[in-house]
């Protein structure tokens, strides 16, 4: 199997598992395509996240203000509405579990890998633009009506940067 078919097995993989596990829902994949350049604009929530290492790129989830809404009211167990600060946390905890199991996965053929803290967009008509020229491996997905798509893009790094585990917290800030 090559690395496309992989990022594709292990994306449906991560959003079933995520969905199922997160969100007591069904999802049913849609189409897979490939994209080069420039993305069209976008209207709703787009939440993007890093990955480094050996390789690098960015994986990315996208979804109608409408879905987010729906994605955080079974998270939190409550009932959102628009958009407001809990909708944005709940998509960006949506992508890093997404990604960072196709991170897991991805990390036994490429090595170890960084994830970077998601980032969240939302709004009318915007533009987004990552450095380089790789190609996007699109999934597409529906939750009954509602669609979304997760998007990653991953190529060989210029400038590998060996990742090393970190411990956090107080005895490693004295050096201990």
């Amino acid at each position: 199997m090559n690395l496309k078919d992989n990022l594709v097995e292990s994306l449906s993989q991560a959003v079933e598992d995520v969905f199922s596990t997160m969100l007591g829902a069904s999802i049913v994949p849609g189409e897979v395509t490939s994209e080069n350049g420039a993305p069209d604009a976008h209207d709703g929530v787009l939440s993007f996240i890093g990955l480094a290492g050996s390789w690098a790129g960015t994986g990315c989830v996208s979804c109608s203000p409408v879905l987010a809404c729906r994605v955080c009211s079974h998270m939190l167990m409550t009932e959102t509405t628009a958009v407001n600060e809990e909708v944005l946390d709940a998509v960006a905890e949506l992508t890093n579990m997404i990604i960072g199991s196709v991170k897991n996965d991805l990390e036994r053929e490429l090595g170890p890998l960084g994830l970077s803290i998601p980032t969240v967009v939302f709004g009318k008509n915007f533009r987004t633009k990552s450095a380089g020229h790789a190609e996007w491996i699109v999934r597409r997905f529906h939750w009954d009506s509602d669609a979304f798509e997760v998007r990653i893009c991953l190529a060989p790094s210029e400038h590998p940067v060996p990742l090393q585990p970190h411990t956090f917290g107080p005895a490693n800030q004295m050096g201990v």
